[in-house]
């Protein structure tokens, strides 16, 4: 039987048994004298794992060739056509392991179309997912470059490297466009800053993404969206996008004040509420607060959010005005007060809930994680390299942290790996959450339950 590399991928416990029968027979402890001898090198030029994926392409093309022509090379007798075998030709790919250099074989009329390695195709397909993986990593594409020169002897244009990574543009498409849930009871909102190149200029661009948390309290990327306007016009267009893949109601939208949303959301969906995140109004109010003083500030001002209804907040916020503190620095006291009609919305819920939408703090944790794989670019080329690499970093984010909770459960004595923003989690105390929703708008909820 013949194992090819993609089969080794796709099928990692058939290959680990085929090695255990292996080790077992004793066929391998030669190999592994030389080896450890020095006689054998695994990888580089000439090394075995190069070798062994040399000889499966070549066999592999051969069969393709016998089961093309009708009949096995030098069985003549069962041969049933006028085209037969007309040597090879070779060719040199680019793999994981490095670049190899294979027999093709081909025919008299020349009508032998491969699909092991197709015409044209010069990498196998595990070296476009090693690039892929490296670029959704946050390496750009000088950086990858070098890394496969380096660590497997193999040079990729600059051109072939982008074009690999193209290649999941038409997926972030796919999946920019996907239908919607019809409700969301709280969407978050929050951007990135990032720099693209547009006109021959390089502008400061915020890469806005929305995240919806459904019935079942579990949280989805909704979307990318990098801003090319300013204002209500940009949010129009969002809303209305979200509105024709299936978004019929949103109760929620907790966001950092951005401009026109309130009312582009209004406009799409009367009757939600746009929520001021709170944690973004704290650091707006210690932006120009004294580093020595900024604890005390922060113990002041969790009195106006914490405070038990919309009367409370702001006699709290008045007796701050008129402090010491609030004396030396009014521009915190006017953070409040600009913001004070979309933040005290929330006041009016009981704590479970005000926990869930008074911050959006469970998309900042993925904003963080997406800052690392944006930071090693300077600039990008358009708005949708922006897009694709935040999905990719999406994807990566989330099979690491789908792993993570795969170790983690089952295991006596250990936690539930912690649900971080990552599309699939549920979001904490969301039963509870839901129930106070449902007593406050009974008749948008219940359809939905």
């Amino acid at each position: 039987m013949m194992v090819t590399v993609t089969d080794a991928q796709s099928n990692p416990n058939q290959a680990s048994e085929l090695i255990e029968q292996l080790k077992a027979s004793g066929a391998l402890d030669e190999l592994f004298s030389k080896i450890d001898s020095g006689e054998v090198e695994l990888t580089g030029d000439g090394g075995l794992v190069p070798a062994l994926i040399k000889e499966t392409l070549e066999r592999g093309l051969q069969a393709e060739m016998t089961s093309h022509l009708g009949y096995a090379k030098g069985d003549r007798d069962d041969k049933v056509t006028a085209n037969s075998r007309n040597g090879s030709y070779a060719k040199t790919v680019a793999s994981e392991a490095g670049d190899i250099e294979i027999a093709v074989p081909r025919d008299r009329d020349g009508s032998f179309t491969p699909r092991l390695v197709p015409k044209g195709s010069r990498r196998l397909g595990g070296l476009d997912d090693m690039i892929i993986s490296l670029y959704a990593g946050g390496m750009t594409i000088r950086d990858i470059q070098h890394h496969l020169l380096s660590t497997i002897g193999t040079e990729l244009s600059h051109e072939t490297i982008a074009n690999i990574t193209d290649a999941v543009l038409e997926a972030v498409m796919e999946w920019q466009n996907r239908p919607l849930e019809e409700f969301y009871p709280v969407i978050y909102l929050d951007a990135i800053r990032v720099k693209v190149r547009d006109n021959g200029h390089v502008r400061s661009k915020a890469a806005h993404i929305a995240v919806g948390v459904d019935m079942d309290g579990i949280k989805h990327v909704l979307g990318i969206w990098v801003q090319n306007t300013e204002g209500a016009s940009f949010w129009a267009h969002v809303c209305a996008e979200l509105a024709n893949r299936g978004v019929r109601d949103v109760l929620i939208v907790c966001c950092d004040g951005l401009t026109g949303l309130a009312e582009a959301i209004e406009a799409t969906w009367p009757d939600s509420m746009v929520q001021t995140c709170v944690v973004h109004l704290i650091r707006a109010a210690n932006r120009f607060v004294a580093y020595g003083d900024r604890k005390a500030v922060s113990k002041e001002l969790k009195t106006i959010y914490a405070a038990a209804n919309e009367e409370t907040a702001l006699q709290a916020l008045t007796e701050f005005a008129e402090s010491p503190l609030g004396q030396k620095y009014p521009s915190a006291v006017a953070v409040w007060e600009n913001a004070w009609d979309r933040f005290t919305p929330f006041l009016q819920f009981p704590p479970d809930l005000r926990r869930v939408i008074y911050t959006t703090n469970a998309i900042e944790s993925l904003n963080y994680q997406l800052r690392k794989v944006t930071k090693n670019r300077s600039q990008f080329p358009t708005d949708d390299s922006v897009v694709k690499l935040l999905w990719l970093a999406i994807c990566n984010i989330e099979d690491k942290r789908a792993r993570e909770r795969e170790k983690e459960r089952g295991k006596a004595g250990t936690r539930r790996a912690s649900g971080r923003l990552v599309e699939g989690q549920v979001t904490t105390n969301w039963k509870q959450a839901l129930a106070q929703l449902a007593v406050a708008y009974p008749d948008r909820i219940n359809r939905y339950l």
